[in-house]
């Protein structure tokens, strides 16, 4: 067999009696409220009596918490207070702090909102080729030129080993036996 399963297509085995997802390599967790791609496939799931097929490209999205690796925790989390400060004995008048920090709030979040619109899912593409293409270099020269050069580096450590072996360690022997007959000792007169 090549690849993953996505339906049932061997018995399950013994280990896997109790797992509802027996028999697939990729699973995708099914939640009541469904998710992007499938809404309500928990109810689909159930009504449907073939054999169920999960999507590896499938996966839930979390809407509420889209960072949740915590990437951008120093980067990005940036407030009014982060940028403008006012210190003791300068203050503005109260409204226009106030003024200042709603339009500080609201320019950044409709702006940061207009520019992922215009340019998030071109970039989304831009970024989704880059990945792809290294990922593609990766599997398919990186890693094949490093396995062909353990190989072929074997060979030469082989006859390196021999070299040394043959001609390096009856030469440091010989040197070692030599110089292992000297005794030095050391006498401290007053």
């Amino acid at each position: 067999m090549s690849g993953g399963k996505y339906v049932d297509s061997e018995p399950p085995s013994p280990g896997l009696a109790g797992c509802p997802h027996q028999g697939h390599l990729y699973t995708v967790p099914i939640r009541e409220q469904g998710n992007i791609y499938k809404p309500n496939n928990k109810a689909m799931a159930d009504e449907v009596t073939e054999k169920q097929v999960y999507d590896a490209h499938t996966k839930e999205i979390d809407l509420v918490n889209r960072d949740p690796k915590h990437l951008n925790d120093d980067v990005v989390k940036i407030d009014f207070e982060d940028v403008i400060a006012e210190p003791e004995g300068t203050h503005s008048f109260d409204g226009i702090w106030k003024a200042s920090f709603t339009t500080f709030t609201v320019t950044k979040y409709w702006f940061y909102r207009l520019l992922s619109t215009i340019f998030g899912i071109p970039m989304a593409l831009i970024w989704g080729i880059y990945f792809a293409i290294l990922s593609f270099l990766h599997i398919w020269a990186v890693v094949p030129c490093i396995k062909s050069f353990l190989i072929e580096i074997q060979c030469i450590s082989r006859v390196y080993s021999i070299y040394v072996h043959t001609f390096c360690d009856p030469l440091f022997e010989a040197i070692g036996k030599i110089f292992s007959n000297i005794r030095i000792s050391t006498q401290k007169e007053i």
